[in-house]
This record gives C-alpha cells, structure tokens and sequence, in this order.
C-alpha cells in the first residue's frame, strides 16, 4: 500500500448521506458523519470524532454535490477537522446497492460501472440514483482520487440457479433480469468473516445462518463461506416482516387491494413498502423500541407484531438448517439483532429441534460480540455487531491502494 491509507467511505440515500474516514493502518475510524434533509433549507449535518465534542450545523443543503463539499470542508476545518488537506483521502469507497448480474465483488468504479448501475435503476429505483448521484458528486470535487464500488447484492451472486430463479415465465428472467438479488450482503460478508475468526476456523469450513435484523432485515444462508439463498428477493422488500415493509406475501393480495380499496399500483407499493410490517400490525412504530415499550405496557397489538416478527425469523432459520444440511452458527447482527433480546429470544423458539439452545441469561445481559447459546448447545448463536462501513474500506484499499 501507498505510505497513506486513509478511505472516505460514502453512503448516499435519496436525502441523505452518511460517511466515515478510516486509516486503514490500523483501521481506526478517525471521523464519521451524517447529512440529512439534502435539498431543503434546514439541512442537517452532523461530524463524530473519537474523544470529541460532536460538530453540527444547520443550512442550506441543495443537493448531493453540494453534501460532499461539506464532508470534505468538515474533514478539514482548523477547529473541528481531522485532516490538513483533502490529499490525506487516498480512496473513497461508496455503498451502492443493486448491480444486478453484473458484479459479483467490488470493482473500481469507471464509465462503465457507472453505466451498467444505471442500468439497474429499474431494480432499486429508491436507491440506485442516490448512490449514482453521490458517486458523480465525488468525482467532481475529488477528480483524482480512486474510488470503489461495493454492493449490497454482490455478496449474494454466489447463489445456485434454483434459489434466485423464481417459477414463472422463464422469459422474463431473460429478458427483464427478474430473479432473486438479495441486499445487505456488505453485513452477511462482514459477520460471516467475523464468526470464522471467533470460531477460529476459515468461512470455507463454516455452514452459518446470519440474521440482519433492523428497520430492514433479511436472512442468509451461507454455506461454506458462500451465500447459497437469501430471503430478500428482486427487491427489498420480500423475506422477513421488517419495519415498514410487509415482507413475504401472497402476490395476489396486491390485484385484490386495488379492487377492494380502490388503490391503484402505486398506492398499493406505498402500502406495502411505507405503511406494513411491524407499524402496520402494531399501529405503533416502524421503531421497535416504541414497540417493545407498548408490549410491555400490555399492548396486545404490540404483542402480536413481535410474536409474527420472531416467528418469520425462525421460520427462515429453519429452511435455511434444511437448505444448508449442517448449521455451525446462527449470527444477529444490525440495531434490532445487536441490542433487541426479546426479539432473539422468540426467534430462537424451537430452534433446539436444529440443535441450537439459547443461553437466557447470556441474551438477556449480552450485546455486544459474543456467544450467547449454551455451552450444550451444538449450534451456536452469537451476537456480532455489523461494520459495513469497514468491510467497504477494506476492499476500497485492498483493490486501489495495495
């Protein structure tokens, strides 16, 4: 590697943008941001460094552009900066999150990724233009440094025909690229490399079972090191209940809301997309804090959203124990998998038929990195907090500046 290991890792959403400055010497996060309400008056942007007071700010944010000219003056702000200039950035990696068949690990970003990510924005129409336009805005503002593209579904490229072909007409596949992609594939990586290490063993000897679980969640099946299925499907919003968004349905409930309600396409999407999930049975909140305090106030809305929650999550364990023939580990990971033990607690619910036993008072008292199954337990479960964040860096470095 060059003498200088410093990657700025983006991750643009429709309004907002979040990033971090790593070393990738020794890996450390030196700054982390996050802008929001990108295109509005009262745009928000706020700088975390390790030690420090936080910096925020309130103005005009009017685009993407106009949001990375202020992580980059943050960076290097006399008071409240961690760099002399930009020219200490060596790489930007950004999160982008659907390259359809294209990609199958990160790639250096030129013409032609740009290219081939706009040609997926009919696959992830809320995303991809978001990651498009903070990647144009870099390049113009840091036109000579290398920049990588790390995706949310080149993790899952890995999976046989018979999990991503969905039975319908084969055409479509062909023609129109509908299959299954799955998401969060930078969080199934990162724990999947994670719980190798603490089971002191290489991906390649573990068959593992991972669980990201928080506003949007799905589950893996990673065999060998490798994703063989995954629950999200062409887009994210198949698999488990999350937040907002219903998770596996009839697809025919769609034709008889339209009817029924008198909705047309989109009013249904939006339904299914913005208004289901664990708000749309509870009544409460997408948040499931909000919902774990109702519950335990006797709420029995709130009891029944996390009884359905906890039981798809099983349910896709279990199918995914068959699918893989032998489970080594079962891993939570993101906010609700990390810190949420009544959720962990109803989703290892019969689970012991698989050989996995829960420790109750591990779960209970555990959320950081950790074993939480007992000692008697064949499978193990643990708890592994995700670093998306620092798997894109690693393989920004790894593919520009080693």
């Amino acid at each position: 590697m060059s003498t200088s290991q410093n990657v700025l890792v983006i991750n643009c959403g429709s309004s907002s943008l979040k990033y971090q400055l790593l070393n990738m010497a020794d890996e450390n996060v030196m700054a982390k941001g996050l802008i929001e309400r990108i295109g509005m008056q009262d745009g928000v942007h706020t700088l975390n460094r390790p030690q420090e007071d936080d910096f925020k700010e309130v103005l005009p944010i009017e685009d993407h552009a106009r949001a990375i000219e202020l992580v980059m003056a943050a960076l290097v702000d006399e008071g409240h900066g961690v760099l002399k200039s930009m020219s200490e950035v060596n790489a930007v990696g950004h999160r982008v999150v659907h390259a359809g068949e294209k990609y199958s690990g990160s790639v250096p970003i030129d013409d032609d990724v740009i290219a081939a990510l706009e040609e997926c924005v009919s696959l992830a129409p809320l995303h991809n233009p978001a990651n498009i336009t903070g990647i144009r805005a870099a390049q113009k503002v840091m036109p000579d440094v290398p920049m990588v593209g790390v995706f949310d579904t080149a993790f899952h490229q890995s999976m046989p025909d018979r999990a991503y072909i969905y039975p319908i007409p084969y055409y479509l596949y062909e023609e129109h690229q509908i299959r299954r992609y799955g998401f969060h594939g930078t969080s199934h990586r990162y724990v999947t490399l994670r719980a190798a290490e603490m089971m002191e063993c290489t991906p390649a000897d573990l068959n593992l079972i991972t669980c990201h679980l928080g506003n949007g969640a799905s589950v893996a099946a990673v065999l060998g090191g490798q994703s063989v299925d995954t629950s999200m499907g062409l887009t994210p919003l198949e698999g488990l209940m999350m937040g907002t968004r219903s998770g596996d349905i009839d697809p025919a409930m769609v034709g008889f809301l339209s009817r029924k309600l008198g909705k047309d396409l989109s009013e249904i999407e939006k339904m299914l997309n913005k208004e289901s999930g664990m708000l749309g049975i509870s009544g409460i909140s997408s948040d499931l804090r909000d919902v774990e305090r109702e519950y335990a106030n006797g709420n029995d809305r709130a009891r029944l959203a996390l009884e359905v929650y906890g039981y798809h999550i099983r349910k896709y364990i279990g199918a995914y124990a068959v699918a893989l023939g032998r489970v080594d580990a079962i891993v939570f990971t993101a906010g609700v998998g990390e810190h949420a033990s009544l959720v962990r607690e109803w989703a290892c619910q019969g689970l012991e038929a698989i050989g996995a036993i829960l420790d109750p008072f591990k779960n209970a008292t555990r959320h950081d990195e950790s074993v939480i199954s007992k000692m008697s337990s064949r499978v193990k479960i643990m708890i592994i907090p995700t670093n998306e964040e620092l798997m894109i860096a690693r393989d920004t470095a790894e593919l520009v500046l080693s």
